[in-house]
């Protein structure tokens, strides 16, 4: 216990531990004197010699920055700095103080993931700029190359003319070498972060999420996103001319979209570089690697599940959240729902609406919550009790209406209640309008926030912590974005900050059938996404039909990665198909490994993973509206050795919508040697098992 409160004050200022420590060993330093003949100050290359990052100084004495890949200019020259609030910007008559680099090589575990193994390799180039004029403030910028892209960040120093840093813009720049093709969700919208892309030429992008990605016109594959946000704003990314691009942060109530103390280093900017969409996939590892490893030490209390839900039915609008005759929460139906779950492989059941303060006009108000009280018709103790002898854990539910300012005043008794009731993981919930977080300042008013601002960003973190302190692991929906602290707080398990299957309850509009296959080389970059698959249906509210096939919705659970994957529909629904409830029943949910074996953003994407602890590996494959011929290349399984392959596919007639429930069921032996070719129909796709055969 000790152990744990000295490793929950440590994290009250991660970003501190990083810009005072180093996991490698610096090389001599150089000066200004020694800049390459090219014009670059400093420069350093990728361990494999195919990305290089070069620093430069221009004549006005801003420090900017150039990538390549295999000689190809991936990133032109752009420039960093910041605009201050109070003081003269960071930005012009810098000079080179020092610059080293370093080399780093290990390989780490994770806990739960797509991959149990990781490695992290790169090379860094630190570079230490001093402004010439009589303030002499200094800044330093770290890059760390990797064979499939860059990270670098910002730290600030102590320093006498610069001891708080209030930040009005960072003035990072992001030139893009070449026009090409870009998919980005809209910022500063007041749905959040549940957009549909924009597809448009890189020239043509507004103002966007991240990650956001691009197909360049030699078919370089990029991708801009952050890691480690830690008391930070969130970065979006806007187009200022022709393919520059520039960091806009997320705005803060106070004037400030930042405001630290020195010593700070700021979130890492990253560009994932690769030749392929596959690959795209693979070097997404870049964001885990640039978070610190684990601060909680043994989360072994957390298991990665299959869940059901008191949830879809509320968005059929068949059931309530609030109390009536409609409330979906009651003693009654959620031991109805434990009995489905215990019968069928899934050791979660989500319940939602099962507290106080659903009644009335809840969204975007939320002073009405309360985290401990249940609703009459709900008995929570009995309820955990009963799931509880039947091996299915109740998964809680905190729907704050983005009100933090009533949640954090109630959150220790809440996860303290959830740690007796033994619920180890809960769904939080912050749904209003963007700019609508209410928090408490600290002269003790309320201010309005934005999700991903520099207050949501200590918020989410005093979630997390708060929550490990009970053994509780986090859920978090209409969150901040996914920069890969799971693997600091391994507790974080997942999180959903993009469109899920509600969309196709709703039909504002439903997901199109190209979603999947673009959000994987997309929002997935980031990380671990609670999608809700699973709706055999295929009907949404008013029985309208859902984009999708009965297969692909099977695929979903292998082409989305998350550690809690809920079978979203209602039990009667799943009575009408059981083999696709066979396939849920029996699919995992945490992996030793993970192979993209093909796609094409927005277009298609088959993916192979390997069951933990097991020799079995799973495949899934997707499709846009357009009907494809997938190849599933086996090149990955041992060689010499015979595989049974169970195939869950589009039947000759399916398409999404109203023909989706035509699906085959089928069994082949295969090897490496062999590539199957699989039909995946307009909206549809397919799912494998492939096990070792017995020998006869």
């Amino acid at each position: 216990m000790r152990r744990l409160i000295m490793l929950m004050a440590l994290a009250s200022t991660p970003s501190l531990a990083f810009a005072q420590q180093s996991d490698v060993a610096p090389q001599p330093q150089t000066d200004v004197a020694q800049a390459t003949q090219s014009g670059a100050i400093a420069s350093a290359t990728s361990p494999d010699g195919q990305i290089k990052v070069e620093l430069s100084l221009n004549g006005e004495g801003r420090a900017g920055y150039a990538v390549t890949r295999a000689g190809r200019p991936v990133i032109t020259e752009s420039h960093m700095g910041f605009l201050l609030t109070d003081a003269p910007q960071l930005l012009r008559n810098f000079r080179l103080v020092s610059s080293s680099t370093s080399d780093h090589d290990d390989t780490w575990q994770q806990p739960w993931g797509e991959w149990k193994s990781i490695r992290n390799h790169y090379r860094q180039l630190t570079a230490t700029f001093e402004e010439k004029t009589s303030l002499k403030r200094r800044i330093t910028v770290e890059f760390r190359i990797f064979n499939d892209g860059v990270g670098f960040r910002y730290l600030f120093p102590d320093q006498p003319n610069l001891k708080t840093v209030n930040i009005a813009e960072e003035l990072t720049q992001f030139a893009v070498a070449q026009d090409g093709k870009a998919w980005w969700a809209p910022a500063f919208e007041s749905n959040r972060e549940e957009y549909l892309n924009e597809n448009t030429a890189i020239s043509g992008i507004g103002t966007g999420q991240t990650p956001l990605t691009m197909v360049l016109a030699d078919g370089t594959h990029l991708s801009i996103h952050e890691a480690a946000l830690v008391d930070y704003s969130g970065m979006n990314v806007a187009r200022s001319t022709g393919t520059q691009l520039k960091a806009v942060l997320t705005p803060s109530s106070t004037g400030a979209k930042v405001s630290r103390l020195a010593p700070f280093s700021t979130p890492w900017r990253t560009l994932l570089i690769t030749g392929d969409a596959p690959s795209l996939y693979h070097a997404s590892k870049i964001i885990l690697n640039l978070n610190e490893p684990n601060k909680l030490g043994d989360v072994s209390w957390f298991k990665p599940m299959k869940y059901a839900g008191i949830w879809w039915g509320m968005h059929l609008d068949t059931q309530s959240w609030n109390s009536g005759p409609k409330h979906g929460a009651t003693t009654a139906y959620a031991k109805k729902m434990i009995d489905f779950a215990a019968a069928n492989n899934m050791s979660g059941l989500l319940v939602e609406g099962w507290n106080v303060g659903w009644d009335g006009d809840w969204f975007a108000t939320g002073w009405d919550f309360s985290f401990t009280k249940p609703y009459p018709d709900f008995d929570i103790r009995e309820v955990a009790a009963y799931g509880k002898s039947k091996g299915v854990m109740l998964i809680g539910h905190h729907e704050t209406s983005a009100n933090i300012a009533n949640y954090e005043a109630q959150m220790g008794a809440a996860f303290d209640l959830d740690k007796s009731l033994g619920i180890h993981a809960v769904k939080t919930g912050y749904v209003s309008d963007a700019g609508g977080v209410q928090a408490r300042g600290p002269d003790g008013k309320i201010r309005f926030e934005w999700h991903e601002g520099q207050v949501m960003s200590r918020h989410h973190l005093k979630v997390v912590t708060e929550a490990a302190k009970r053994q509780v692991a986090i859920n978090a929906h209409e969150p901040i974005k996914d920069t890969g602290l799971r693997r600091t707080y391994p507790n974080w398990i997942s999180r959903e900050g993009q469109r899920g299957m509600e969309y196709n309850a709703w039909g504002v509009p439903k997901n199109p059938p190209k979603w999947e296959s673009e959000i994987f080389f997309g929002r997935m970059l980031g990380g671990p996404f609670d999608f809700t698959p699973g709706v055999v249906s295929l009907k949404g509210r008013g029985d309208t039909d859902i984009l999708s096939t009965l297969a692909k919705q099977l695929a979903l659970y292998l082409v989305i990665y998350s550690p809690v994957q809920m079978a979203a529909d209602l039990p009667e629904n799943y009575e009408k198909e059981p083999v696709a409830l066979d396939f849920i029943r029996r699919v995992p949910v945490d992996w030793d490994d993970t192979r993209v074996l093909g796609g094409a953003v927005g277009d298609s994407v088959v993916v192979a993973r390997l069951a933990k602890g097991t020799r079995d590996w799973w495949v899934g494959g997707v499709t846009d509206e357009n009907a494809r011929d997938l190849a599933v290349p086996l090149a990955f399984l041992p060689k010499g050795q015979r595989f049974t392959a169970e195939i869950w596919r589009d039947g000759p007639t399916a398409s999404f919508g109203a023909k989706g429930h035509d699906m085959v069921k089928e069994t082949r032996t295969v090897t490496a040697a062999d590539t199957l070719t699989l039909r995946a129909a307009p909206g549809g796709g397919f799912a494998l098992k492939l096990s070792p055969a017995r020998r006869k």
